[in-house]
């Protein structure tokens, strides 16, 4: 399946390395591609570039990714922004509060790069 040049993805992790490689790996399959370290910045860049996915880090600094979620979720801009989170928390309940923020997926780390990219495609693709 190709992927229209134009698919533009949010990834937000205050983790660098783990930002990187899934920039790298969705650059690697056709997806345009913006960054933050954190959630103010993640928050900010999805106001302004209207990203067709976001990838959210739950713990980042200035804002964590439920709080982006929940934010991205009331605005009628992104409200209906495909969410995928990231996180080191597999708790029950942490999954829960991320399902109720709005996430349209989780993605517990470590994570498979392979894996959350077929992901991002099953998510973005178009019913005919």
């Amino acid at each position: 399946m190709s992927v229209p040049s134009n698919t533009l993805v949010l990834v937000a992790d205050d983790d660098r390395d783990i930002l990187d490689l899934v920039a790298l790996r969705l650059e690697g399959a056709g997806y345009a591609v913006v960054t933050a370290s954190d959630g103010e910045e993640a928050l900010r860049l999805a106001r302004e570039r209207r990203p067709d996915l976001a990838i959210l880090d739950v713990m980042m600094p200035k804002l964590t990714g439920y709080d982006v979620t929940e934010a991205l979720r009331a605005d009628d801009g992104t409200r209906d922004v495909p969410i995928i989170l990231l996180t080191a928390r597999v708790q029950e309940s942490d999954l829960n509060r991320g399902f109720e923020a709005g996430a349209t997926d989780y993605v517990r780390k470590p994570f498979d790069a392979r894996d959350l990219r077929d992901r991002v495609a099953k998510l973005l693709e178009k019913p005919c």
